[in-house]
């Protein structure tokens, strides 16, 4: 069980961050996580299960374009051409990850976790999954008007089972 996030994470999703980590452990693995609408969540949740650190190599949290690019790479071309909430951009997401780290997988999160400028749709997340060496996996979601939190309890489930996939 995970310390502290424990008391508002469905056990799915508490046992699936084991899983992973479990499974990066094995295959002697680093993890990275690249997050805009998650905020750190993720990083949290990989950090939080005792005796598996060593599988979390950096977390990124880039809310903003400038972060983006700063601390990714992403040129602001990109994520104007493309918009910040997009596949695209959620792959160069999380390949800048893999590039700005010594990690060997990165996942990425970027969309809109609760109400957005006009035009904006709640709930749409686009995810990455990156490692050195293969082709970047991406996922849209449309988990809808349900809340930030719930939103955010969604990104995790579904990190997790990507992660857990390109493991």
């Amino acid at each position: 069980m995970t310390e502290t996030l424990s008391p508002v994470l469905p056990d799915q999703v508490d046992r699936a961050a084991r899983a992973v980590l479990e499974e990066a452990c094995n295959r002697d693995l680093t993890l990275a996580t690249a997050e805009s609408c998650t905020g750190g969540l993720l990083a949290s949740l990989l950090t939080d299960v005792e005796g598996a650190s060593h599988a979390f190599e950096r977390g990124f949290v880039v809310y903003t374009d400038a972060a983006k690019s700063e601390l990714l790479g992403i040129p602001l071309g990109d994520i104007e051409r493309f918009d910040a909430v997009s596949a695209e951009i959620a792959r160069a997401m999380a390949e800048g990850a893999l590039k700005a780290s010594a990690a060997d997988v990165a996942i990425a999160t970027t969309g809109f976790a609760g109400p957005g400028a006009p035009g904006d749709e709640p709930g749409l997340v686009h995810f990455a999954c990156a490692r050195k060496g293969r082709d970047t996996l991406s996922r849209e979601e449309h988990f809808g008007d349900i809340g930030r939190g719930p939103v955010r309890i969604e990104c995790m489930r579904v990190a997790l089972e990507m992660l857990s996939q390109v493991l």
